[in-house]
């Protein structure tokens, strides 16, 4: 469904990534860990054709559905964004207008990609929000961002990703600004959202539980690298690189019991 070949993203003479390759079938989840400045946040972004600051990619190509995304025109990306390809960020709340009420971005969202009346778009964003346990839907739509928590804000960062079923969600970070209680349920939410629509996601993230927790794979990065990849037991249990151990000898213990 999705093949990134021998990938490399500079920008200007720099390249930032170099030769990254993975592919992703329907309804797999593949986390992409690593420390920041490993070049992370920045595949995803070319997946999407969001790279900024003169980004490109330089080598290599990014394959959606078997069609190359690196010969989308802008009318092409326009099309497929928010609606086949999604995407989640670190602080969905802070990639709001903070004066414009949840209901009004929302509502604006859905009639960009869907044909359909105000009311029919409001009726449809609460049902979303309320489809991630969000209390009184409704009331959520008439709030400013500032007024939820960073949880809430997230909740409503999802439902609007996927709003449209998405064939693949991007997750940048989702839960890093989050206290532990509610990344476990916006982890948990998340695998849901996949068992019921058979969407992929890519999780992008420097928890290594999370991303043992979440992926079918693990691909670990380290200065725009592939250290490590494969199936998660694989990863976990036979690592290659140094890097790798040393991320798996960080994570805690609890009672003598580790999680990865």
């Amino acid at each position: 469904m999705l093949e990134l070949k021998n990938v490399t993203i500079s920008y200007g003479d720099r390249p930032t990534v170099k030769n990254f390759s993975m592919t992703l079938k329907k309804g797999e989840i593949a986390s992409l860990v690593g420390e920041s400045g490993s070049g992370k946040t920045t595949v995803i972004r070319a997946v999407l054709g969001l790279l900024p600051g003169g980004g490109k990619v330089t080598d290599g190509d990014i394959l959606f559905e078997e069609k190359s995304l690196l010969q989308n025109t802008n009318e092409q990306w326009r099309k497929l964004r928010g609606t086949d390809i999604s995407m989640i960020f670190q602080d969905s709340g802070a990639m709001m207008n903070p004066i414009r009420k949840i209901g009004s971005v929302f509502t604006e969202y859905i009639r960009t990609h869907e044909k359909i009346g105000k009311k029919d778009a409001w009726e449809k964003g609460v049902e979303m929000l309320e489809r991630m346990r969000l209390p009184d839907g409704n009331n959520i739509m008439k709030s400013y961002p500032f007024q939820l928590s960073g949880g809430m804000r997230q909740r409503v960062g999802i439902a609007m990703a996927m709003t449209f079923r998405p064939k693949l969600l991007l997750a940048d970070e989702p839960t890093s600004a989050l206290d532990v209680t509610t990344q476990a349920q916006i982890v948990r939410q998340m695998m849901e959202l996949r068992e019921e629509y058979g969407t992929s996601i890519i999780m992008v993230t420097h928890n290594l539980g999370v991303a043992a927790y979440m992926g079918d794979k693990v691909i670990v990065m380290q200065h725009g690298t592939i250290m490590d990849q494969g199936d998660r037991e694989h990863v976990l249990r036979s690592p290659q690189s140094e890097y790798t151990r040393s991320l798996i000898a960080a994570v805690p213990t609890l009672e003598g019991e580790r999680y990865v």
